[in-house]
């Protein structure tokens, strides 16, 4: 059979199916018996790869399906596709149109699978990002009681209540989840060794960074978006950055570089050494960030706290 890739662009109800090269495109619907047909069409096409963006959840139950029958589905970043699409000249977008691009990606990319979260894991990741939108909105709304007129205060201290009631529950409830699963206490505790990584940071990263202690350390920090990019051409050398990666993990991240500044012996000597070399803050704590990445990925791959990962860090 002639090799072929697919491409999915998923709405909230429906999606778009594009196979190449054979052209075929079709909609399916997000209901049970619908994807299970469209995982036994895929499995008679037997394509190389099948890609989808990333779309808020709504491609979750599509990635269910497909993973479940075994087929080699890959989520990739939206941001990447576009880029892709423009470097290919299709500026127009369509449902059908995207998929077709989709598809394209990932013939011409060769997209990378990664074992896909199950149940558990999902539920986790969808409890930390909620007690994350909590406390954002939280945030919010102490400032605004800080600025406001007098007479709504009662309002916004209610607010403040319920939210900060709904953090609790939320805490509670991944500290329920993971005093049940053996794999993610240890995975906590290996993690909160380190000085600097409080319960915050430790769960951002079980629930956002599966494949920590899998990967090498420059992976795990490009796949993160703290790896250093050059930016050269011929004798100009441009100054090296980092973007991308996943934000759900940087953002704590970046709270237990800047904590581990005053509290981890080794990240406290590296980020003065570096001040001491004149490397602006901003750079020192992304560079902070990169080395405590190294370093806890190190931890979880050889299942070793920090009192013994720290000799050789």
């Amino acid at each position: 059979m002639e090799p072929c890739w697919v491409g999915i662009d998923v709405a909230k109800d429906a999606s778009v199916v594009a196979v190449i090269p054979q052209g075929d495109q079709w909609t399916v619907a997000h209901t049970p018996t619908a994807l299970a047909e469209l995982a036994q069409r895929l499995h008679v096409l037997r394509p190389q790869r099948i890609v989808l963006e990333a779309s808020g959840g709504y491609q979750q139950p599509v990635v269910s399906a497909l993973a479940a029958a075994e087929l080699p589905v890959a989520v990739v970043n939206p941001r990447q596709v576009r880029d892709f699409a423009r470097a290919t000249g299709q500026l127009a977008k369509t449902d059908i149109l995207d998929a077709r691009v989709l598809a394209a990606f990932a013939q011409v990319i060769k997209v990378e699978l990664r074992p896909l979260p199950d149940r558990e894991a999902r539920t986790l990741r969808a409890l930390v990002a909620r007690r994350r939108q909590i406390m954002e909105m939280l945030t919010a709304e102490r400032n605004r009681l800080l600025q406001t007129e007098e007479a709504i205060r009662p309002s916004i201290r209610a607010v403040v209540e319920v939210l900060e009631r709904q953090g609790n529950d939320l805490d509670d409830d991944v500290d329920q989840r993971l005093r049940t699963s053996p794999l993610w206490r240890e995975g906590e505790d290996l993690l909160r060794s380190v000085p600097g990584v409080g319960p915050v940071t430790a769960r951002a990263l079980l629930a956002f960074l599966p494949e920590l202690g899998r990967l090498n350390r420059k992976e795990v920090a490009k796949l993160v978006g703290v790896a250093p990019l050059n930016r050269d051409s011929g004798r100009w050398h441009g100054q090296r950055f980092v973007c991308g990666g996943r934000p759900a993990v940087r953002a704590p991240l970046y709270m237990a570089a800047l904590g581990a500044t005053e509290r981890n012996p080794v990240i406290g000597a590296f980020y003065q050494r570096l001040l001491t070399a004149g490397k602006p803050k901003k750079v020192a704590l992304t560079a902070c960030m990169h080395k405590l990445l190294v370093i806890l990925n190190a931890i979880v791959r050889d299942r070793q706290r920090w009192s013994a990962a720290s000799l050789t860090s």
